[in-house]
């Protein structure tokens, strides 16, 4: 493991306290009313995004192994949707889990999310590609394998989904591109049949949408994922993603999902107070340390810095120009993200 400092220790003991005995981490503390007592697809793998940048491979390797058993327990509704096109959002791969049943949740709500799938091939390649591989058995390759044919058969580069956000069914350029980028990656194995326009055809819907995230918006947060960790977007696109998200989208406590996002808005007819979502901050200073920008990088860290609680939890928004945060707090992988951003600005 890397020497991380003690102020990073502090945070990695934040993260370690959201970790459910299966090794699933929480979204948030147990005890919330928000329902962030549960496990995400996405959230698992943002949040073991900091142990892996101090290199604790141990837990990287038991979030992974635990993920991978939470789709076997499902792999029957799989097998399914890889031969069925589903026709209702239960019917998809749920994005949300109990973390230690591995049971779904069946209330109503945003299941049907595409990047979550693609994020699960994205990191299951990176790992095996960088050496610290999860995939063990013929079982695991089939269920990897399945998953690609799930893809294929819903056509993820046309298929609405609610997203990142949970909600709002579009075609998302955010979802297309965290599938792309799991192909890509996923393909690399000499295992795993990727068919040859499979990738290609979500590149071709991705140039038709980007640099908007969607028809209902030309701006979005997500889009973020799409230059890192996904690097799906080329230089023209990460330019204009960059520049609409900083004009518009950019406040004093964080970043905007995106325009007239009713979600914790503080006007009560969800227009144009919305809430500023704390991990925008440090995702933005990986983005800018990746791209060699190391002042700007800085700058992006110092704002996620001042938007600490004074016991230096990163809560998951605050509330629109003010100081109040809501119960969130901390949100692991906003907490997760602040200590990739220190440990990847303490390497430049």
């Amino acid at each position: 493991m890397n020497n991380s400092s003690p102020d990073t220790e502090q945070h990695l003991a934040y993260i370690r306290g959201l970790q459910a005995s299966s090794g699933l981490f929480m979204a948030s503390a147990a005890e919330v009313a928000t329902g962030y007592n549960k496990a995400w697809l996405r959230d698992n793998f943002y949040t073991a995004m900091a142990f892996e940048a101090v290199e604790d491979w141990e837990t990287v390797r038991r979030v992974w192994r635990t993920l991978l058993a939470v789709l076997a327990k499902h792999e029957d509704k799989i097998t399914w949707a890889a031969a069925n096109k589903p026709h209702a959002s239960w019917q998809y791969i749920h994005a949300r889990y109990h973390p230690e049943t591995f049971e779904e949740f069946w209330e109503e709500w945003g299941n049907k999310q595409n990047d979550a799938v693609g994020a699960i091939l994205f990191k299951l390649g990176e790992l095996e590609m960088g050496g610290h591989g999860v995939i063990e058995s013929e079982a695991d390759k089939r269920l990897i394998q399945k998953l690609i044919d799930y893809v294929q058969n819903i056509e993820y580069w046309h298929d609405p989904d609610a997203g990142m956000w949970e909600e709002n069914e579009e075609v998302h350029a955010s979802s297309i591109g965290a599938v792309v980028a799991g192909l890509k990656q996923i393909a690399q194995l000499d295992y795993i049949q990727v068919p040859n326009d499979l990738i290609a055809k979500g590149e071709n819907a991705l140039q038709s949408l980007l640099p908007r995230e969607s028809h209902g918006k030309f701006s979005d947060l997500a889009q973020l994922s799409l230059i890192w960790p996904y690097q799906v977007a080329n230089e023209e696109q990460i330019i204009e993603i960059l520049k609409n998200l900083e004009y518009h989208l950019e406040k004093e406590r964080g970043i905007v999902r995106y325009k007239t996002d009713k979600y914790y808005n503080y006007n009560k007819d969800g227009w144009s107070e919305e809430a500023e979502w704390t991990f925008g901050f440090p995702w933005l200073a990986i983005i800018c340390a990746e791209r060699g920008d190391l002042d700007k990088a800085r700058e992006y860290l110092a704002k996620a810095e001042a938007v600490l609680t004074p016991e230096r939890k990163m809560p998951e928004l605050y509330y629109s120009n003010t100081d109040k945060t809501n119960e969130n707090v901390p949100l692991a992988w906003s907490q997760s993200l602040l200590v990739v951003a220190k440990i990847k600005l303490s390497q430049g």
